[in-house]
């Protein structure tokens, strides 16, 4: 049976998931599919004849067009990074084609496929690969902490027994206290993520918890803000582990500014800051909201070198640093469901906390 199938050229480029423009000479645009409005995130009927340079632009991008018009060939650039409309920046793969009508130039075919989604989804694998390591290393560390931990209690509490003093007895509490604390941190470090004690609660706590925490030992030349979306529900969570995984991250951003600081004697500034990811996939799995809660610092941030293996146990950028703290508390997020991740640069690093609300 024959049946009539006749689509527009438009029909099929606007099925197309690919973004595609069209353009004359003078790089206009004179047609843009269904995906590359919702890339830029305006309607061709706003951007018809508009040049694309004021839309698209980074350094490679123009050089690809360049290289087109003067070799009259197609370009193919991948994983480029370009700007859209002067305000986010995306992962491309770029392709720039010449159009020839009777062997002369009369426009260009741009198409775009952004890879941000995929770069992410390899990231977190990556991520997730690595976390598979540390905790069977991590387990071995925390058994090994547990000994001293408990001899350590043990002294304290001869010493308070021997001696009936309130001095001495004001710093045994002290050391008991923490030899608690880190003993119980550690038992979360060597049980599974199902036996873990949850309740509903909000980040906001969690965050002002931290905040508080930390207040008293920051000094005059680091503001510590809030950007907190109030409408965020509640998740449910460990509060200790989520405390000291925020803990963590901001003294690293302490320190990151602290180290900063010593060359260049910027004004300091972390930000705490909340907002929800909709449809967003966490370990392979999609997730109506999520929440993603971060630590914004504008320190020395993080040597490239360092990046692809900084959640790895040893390692670390500072120079009293354990190299313990960052895969400590992915281990606890991961026992959240969810994971952190990061970006970094000279002047700006985003620790994002990623739980399944």
């Amino acid at each position: 049976m024959i049946m009539d199938f006749s689509l527009s050229m438009s029909e099929i480029l606007d099925s197309l998931l690919n973004s595609v423009l069209v353009t004359d000479t003078d790089l206009n645009l004179h047609y843009i599919n269904h995906a590359a409005e919702e890339m830029i995130g305006h309607s061709f009927s706003h951007m018809q004849g508009r040049s694309i340079r004021s839309i698209l632009s980074s350094p490679q991008f123009e050089k690809h067009i360049e290289q087109a018009f003067s070799s009259h060939q197609r370009q193919v650039a991948r994983g480029g990074k370009i700007i859209v409309r002067g305000t986010h920046e995306i992962n491309i793969d770029c392709t720039v084609t010449p159009l020839f009508q009777h062997d002369i130039m009369t426009g260009m075919l741009f198409e775009l496929n952004q890879v941000d989604r995929q770069i992410r989804i390899a990231r977190e694998t990556q991520l997730i690969n690595t976390q598979a390591a540390n905790q069977s290393l991590l387990r071995g560390i925390a058994h090994e902490i547990k000994n001293p931990l408990g001899g350590l209690r043990g002294a304290a509490q001869l010493l308070e027994l021997q001696y009936d003093d309130a001095n001495i007895k004001e710093h045994t509490n002290v050391i008991i206290t923490e030899a608690d604390r880190l003993s119980k941190l550690v038992d979360s470090m060597l049980v599974s993520h199902q036996s873990i004690e949850k309740t509903h609660l909000n980040i906001h706590e969690v965050f002002e918890h931290v905040r508080q925490l930390t207040l008293a030992k920051l000094s005059d030349s680091i503001q510590l803000k809030r950007d907190y979306d109030p409408s965020i529900p509640e998740i449910t969570g460990n509060f200790d582990q989520l405390v000291q995984t925020a803990l963590n991250l901001l003294n690293n951003a302490i320190t990151s500014i602290e180290t900063s600081s010593n060359t260049d004697n910027k004004q300091g500034e972390i930000v705490l800051k909340t907002r929800v990811l909709r449809n967003f996939t966490i370990h392979q799995k999609n997730h109506p909201l999520a929440l993603c809660a971060q630590i914004i610092d504008n320190g020395s941030g993080i040597p490239e070198t360092l990046q692809d293996k900084i959640f790895y146990p040893m390692v670390t950028g500072h120079a009293d640093g354990t190299g313990l703290g960052l895969s400590i508390a992915q281990t606890l997020i991961n026992q959240h469901n969810g994971l952190i991740e990061f970006e970094s640069n000279l002047e700006r690093t985003e620790f994002s906390i990623i739980i399944p609300i």
